[in-house]
């Protein structure tokens, strides 16, 4: 027994079961920890314990009780355990070690058969997830950008040129990023976005970065983006919360992912090795975010094809928002929950020439109105 004195702190550390609950209360192991603000887990085939490992008091570190599977770790931040830990729910949980093996780069509903849940018990563990706000809100729950911008009079401008090291020196890199000098709408812009929007000078510069080079992806290394795409993408980052440097990094990571698979997603709809038009790539998005792989996305394909005889995005995107909502995203899913209704049974329907079996008839015919023997 570990003695229960000021000199040895212990916690206990819930085990996560692949069924998702937690296990009996004698189950839990007392454990240590010297960073509480970190857990670190190693991948299992079927569960995952997670112990805290500290330091006694005086003492050096105990050793971990973990099994080192030697096939990579995830980090998972204190505070997410403590949330979890807290809510009590097993499958929030195992959702999100799903989510962190995957680096947060897939929708959490694209999961569902790696967990072998149906739809509703990801939507619920998603849910839990979203109220304790461990996974970033989806894009319809984005609230509508402002309607007023603010107008920075020159005076203004300037003012903050030489009063602000930090908009000061902004203000140059992002001059050196682009190429260029900076007009003042420009300044003014990148002002709005500085003081109006209230993103650190380092997450704004990662803006501006990410903007030149997906101009120069799709256009080319001559081209740079305006003010007004830089501003408008800021905009968009400031309603998803992406306010500090590892928001923005963890959003560039899974941009990235997107990005790749987006040549997939081009051949399946027939068109080319070309890079998708800016209203194509929103649709590519939309459907990663649903949890649509390419060879779905090839399924409701054939059957816009069928039905107009030429490539319709809305017309498809409608197909993949209706098997969203039934809960249906693989292939084998779709194939199995979305056959058309069958046709009523003609069997009662006597063929030509047939006669048709009314013996059932006579028990109901009065005798009066029966045919006379003889």
């Amino acid at each position: 027994m570990i003695p229960q004195s000021a000199a040895e702190r212990h916690r206990k550390v819930k085990v996560f079961t692949a069924a998702g609950r937690f296990p009996a209360e004698n189950d839990c192991r007392p454990a240590f920890s010297a960073r509480p603000d970190k857990f670190l887990l190693f991948s299992a085939g079927i569960s995952c314990k997670m112990e805290a490992v500290t330091k006694k008091k005086g003492g050096g570190d105990m050793a971990s009780c973990l099994v080192q599977m030697g096939d990579g770790s995830v980090t998972l931040p204190g505070a997410a355990v403590r949330a979890l830990l807290q809510k009590g729910d097993g499958d929030a949980a195992l959702l999100y070690l799903a989510l962190l093996r995957h680096s947060g780069a897939v929708p959490p509903r694209s999961l569902a058969g790696e967990l072998r849940w149906e739809r509703e018990r990801i939507e619920q563990a998603e849910r839990a997830l979203r109220e304790m706000k461990l996974i970033a809100p989806t894009a319809e729950e984005l609230p509508a950008p402002a309607e007023e911008k603010p107008d920075y009079t020159a005076e203004e401008i300037t003012d903050q040129l030489e009063h602000s090291a930090g908009f000061r020196e902004l203000t140059a890199q992002v001059e050196r990023r682009l190429g260029k000098k900076l007009s003042t709408p420009d300044v003014s812009a990148l002002l709005g976005l500085y003081d109006y929007m209230g993103l650190p000078a380092d997450v704004i510069y990662l803006l501006v970065c990410h903007c030149a080079e997906r101009i120069a992806r799709r256009f080319g290394e001559g081209r740079r983006p305006s003010m007004r795409q830089i501003e408008r993408e800021g905009y968009a980052w400031a309603r998803r919360g992406i306010d500090t440097q590892a928001a923005a990094a963890e959003y560039l990571k899974r941009y990235a992912v997107r990005q790749q698979a987006f040549p997939q997603y081009m051949r399946v709809l027939q068109l080319g090795d070309r890079l998708p038009a800016p209203a194509e790539e929103r649709y590519l998005d939309v459907w990663q975010e649903m949890g649509f792989s390419p060879d779905a996305v090839a399924l409701a394909y054939d059957k816009t094809m069928l039905r107009c005889h030429e490539l319709k995005f809305p017309y498809l995107n409608g197909i993949l928002k209706k098997w969203h909502e039934a809960g249906l995203h693989t292939v084998q899913e779709i194939e199995a929950g979305d056959r058309p209704a069958k046709a009523p049974s003609r069997s009662a329907v006597p063929a030509p020439g047939e006669k048709k079996d009314l013996s059932w008839m006579k028990q109901y015919i009065r005798p009066q109105d029966r045919p006379k023997e003889g």
